[in-house]
């Protein structure tokens, strides 16, 4: 009975001293946090903010150098802790990166997930992402601490799941000319909040000037339309990338509504003339269009 009692004090001293080493071991290792960009929210909030517009046509946005800057300030606020990545949320069709999306995800500690992008260039599944990411850093504790950069209330399950491990999560917002761009169940679930102002992102985020076109007066010609054709097919290339082109070949000589619709209204701010009802303007706009990204092919 002494013997057996022994044994049993024993093996509660060696688990006693396992323990200790193991609390040793946590208590030496560093915390480690996450940045986790909601970049839908990114370009509309910002846009919103710096350029007047949500329309990322219509700014340029410097991802690299917003991205240093926000680990910076990570940096500066998580001060005893060790950055892991930063996470990058976006939305593409069918999941292929755009050369934007690719120049991103090839940055040092940065990893882009990608979400589908419906016809109306919504984001869907995006929210998914960020909840899955979150709960399973939170769950293998890969983090201590989140900075979450978004506004949808759908992420309020995302917060919920990351603090049920432990992890506390940090909202980041950014400031709104009017009102909030951020949902109050969000700010009421999180461990804390911060708002980056103009300051902060007026460096990152640069309204594009409008094409050299210098329109004729009275009606354009139709090289004149061709000519624009062309250029805004150049910046349409340029934002999409050579796997959009890819998709949009096959359907040539026509082009989706979406993308006809832009391109005519687009095409009637430069040349300051309305091309509706002028089939042969509009065919020659098209024109230019398709000629433009067929030599790129």
């Amino acid at each position: 009975m002494n013997e057996d009692l022994a044994a049993l004090s024993a093996r509660i001293d060696r688990t006693n001293e396992l323990l200790e080493r193991m609390l040793a071991e946590v208590a030496k290792t560093p915390s480690t946090h996450a940045i986790f960009v909601d970049a839908g929210y990114l370009y509309a909030a910002a846009g919103r903010l710096v350029a007047g517009t949500e329309d990322r046509r219509a700014f340029d946005l410097d991802a690299e150098g917003l991205i240093d800057a926000l680990i910076d300030r990570a940096r500066s606020i998580f001060a005893d802790s060790r950055l892991l990545r930063v996470y990058w949320y976006d939305g593409a069709r069918r999941r292929i990166h755009t050369a934007e999306q690719q120049s991103i995800a090839e940055l040092p500690d940065v990893k882009v997930r990608l979400g589908n992008l419906n016809a109306n260039n919504q984001q869907k599944g995006v929210d998914s992402l960020i909840r899955s990411d979150l709960e399973s850093l939170a769950r293998h504790r890969a983090i201590s601490d989140a900075a979450l950069l978004g506004g949808d209330e759908d992420l309020v399950s995302a917060v919920e799941a990351a603090q049920g491990y432990g992890a506390r999560v940090h909202l980041w917002g950014i400031e709104a000319p009017e009102g909030r761009n951020q949902a109050e169940p969000l700010l009421w679930e999180v461990d804390s909040q911060r708002t980056f102002d103009l300051d902060f992102f007026k460096p990152y985020v640069t309204r594009r000037t409008p094409a050299t076109y210098e329109p004729a007066l009275g009606r354009p010609t139709r090289d004149d339309v061709r000519f624009v054709g062309a250029q805004i097919a150049a910046k349409w290339l340029a934002a999409r990338g050579r796997d959009s082109l890819l998709e949009l070949l096959p359907g040539h000589p026509y082009l989706p509504g979406s993308v006809d619709q832009d391109l005519l209204v687009e095409a009637e701010g430069l040349l300051q003339y309305s091309l509706r009802g002028q089939a042969d303007l509009r065919r020659a706009l098209r024109d230019g269009f398709w000629d433009h990204l067929q030599a790129q092919y």
